[in-house]
């Protein structure tokens, strides 16, 4: 049953949505239609039973007070004043003899049992259908009461033909809307489809215009442009990494095979040698530092850490640092000041969290001039500030946006032993935790801060 299904929808997306589109649209309409027709013939229908219904309870009031006589003057005056002509009366005896109305004789196919009913009846040499009600009287008279229902009938007709014709234009005008549908399904997706062709064959500039129209489609296109520029940065961003590898790495290492060659060839003694393995092994050792450090920033990007959240005060680990740090501080001729609120409740990694600020906090040493002051602060206000500011040269407006790449370094940072990674990992816990870091200038020097929300109340339950 499922393949016959298979094979009998269409393959194709807009196609079904054009079907879907006609059938509920000439359903929509085709129930109207009928709704509208059963509402007419219907109402008619009413009118002509309540009129009927109407006569026969005055007639049936003249029976009560003036018996035979009265109805059947009651009955010739009605038919005079009959200008419709559609009235119908008939009164009979017992043998079915007529004594008044104006039909020839009893209906041979009038109901026996039912009170109303529908027959074709002879007036004036003329049958047409009629709606009668049949009354039985004291003494074996019996009396009909009805209508001709000659115009409804045509009436029904003409909204039945009306009806079919309807039923064709509907099928017309949905058939035409399927098509502009299934045109315009085809169109939008044709540029999602040539885009999406393009960045296969490797033009990863293309992207998938918009309408102007700001709909459904337009914030479609718009996410899949979003996710295309990110796929671009991140191509971009591997290809800088990759580069970046190739650069830094073979400098260290080449150092360090250099160095173990000259000490094959030309160290005297073991002293030389074993001071010339040493040498390359911290030479390798900062490529295998390298290695761990892009590893560390993969773990936290791929969200591998969050297993160790938990719920802890930030500031005591501040404080730790503070001090750990103030120390270092001071043996590079600097000053280390600390001010924090009297607590900082986060819910995260603490190992990764002191491991961005340390981060922070190495790199203000590392470019702070002796004599300058590094300030460390924790804020509670609105989100959790984390900030260290320093006194060197910082980051010039220009590199700040590149500053948290891999392997970023600043022209004045070139100097200075490293491997741009820090901030790196500064921005991968950030993003981890659900924060940012924000860089600015502080007039001179660095201004780091990393923002990080405040955590959901704990809920009891």
């Amino acid at each position: 049953m499922k393949r016959l299904w298979r094979a009998w929808v269409p393959h194709s997306a807009g196609v079904r949505f054009a079907a879907i589109y006609a059938i509920l649209f000439g359903a929509s309409a085709l129930a109207l239609a009928l709704f509208l027709w059963w509402a007419t013939a219907g109402l008619l229908e009413r009118q002509v039973a309540a009129a009927i219904g109407a006569d026969m309870q005055g007639l049936d009031e003249q029976w009560q007070e003036g018996g035979l006589p009265a109805l059947i003057l009651t009955i010739r005056d009605r038919l005079a004043e009959n200008i419709d002509d559609d009235a119908i009366y008939l009164l009979v005896d017992g043998r079915r003899r007529p004594l008044a109305g104006n039909l020839a004789r009893w209906p041979l196919d009038a109901g026996v049992t039912a009170d109303w009913f529908e027959v074709s009846v002879l007036r004036e040499g003329v049958r047409s259908p009629a709606l009668l009600h049949r009354v039985d009287l004291p003494g074996g008279y019996r009396l009909l009461v009805g209508r001709d229902i000659q115009a409804r009938a045509r009436l029904r007709r003409l909204l039945t033909d009306a009806l079919l014709w309807s039923v064709l234009v509907v099928g017309l005008l949905g058939s035409a809307g399927a098509l502009v549908i299934r045109g315009l399904f085809r169109r939008t997706l044709a540029n999602v489809s040539r885009t999406t062709e393009a960045i296969s064959a490797g033009d990863l500039t293309r992207r998938v215009p918009l309408s102007g129209r700001d709909d459904e489609f337009d914030r479609l296109a718009e996410t899949i442009n979003d996710m295309l520029e990110r796929i671009a940065r991140l191509m971009d961003g591997v290809k800088q990494v990759s580069n970046a590898i190739a650069h830094d790495l073979r400098t260290p290492i080449t150092r360090a095979r250099t160095r173990l060659e000259d000490a094959l060839l030309h160290a005297e003694g073991e002293t030389a040698l074993r001071a010339a393995i040493e040498r390359g092994q911290a030479d390798l050792d900062g490529v295998v530092g390298i290695f761990q450090a892009l590893l560390r920033i993969a773990e936290i990007e791929a969200g591998a850490r969050r297993s160790a959240f938990a719920r802890f005060d930030l500031a005591a680990s501040l404080a730790d640092l503070a001090e750990l740090y103030g120390v270092a501080a001071e043996e590079a001729g600097l000053r280390l000041d600390f001010v924090c609120a009297a607590s900082l409740p986060v819910f995260g990694d603490r190992d990764l969290l002191q491991q961005a600020v340390a981060n922070l906090l190495d790199n203000a040493i590392k470019f702070s001039p002796p004599g300058g002051v590094i300030r460390l602060e924790g804020r509670l206000d609105a989100d959790i500030q984390l900030i260290v500011a320093d006194g060197g040269p910082g980051i010039p407006p220009e590199d700040r946006l590149h500053a948290t790449e891999r392997f970023f370094r600043g022209e004045r940072a070139r100097s200075t032993p490293g491997s741009g990674l820090g901030l790196a990992l500064v921005q991968a816990v950030a993003q981890l935790h659900g924060g940012r870091i924000e860089l600015a200038d502080n007039a001179p020097g660095l201004y780091a801060a990393i923002i990080l929300p405040l955590p959901l109340p704990l809920t009891g339950g």
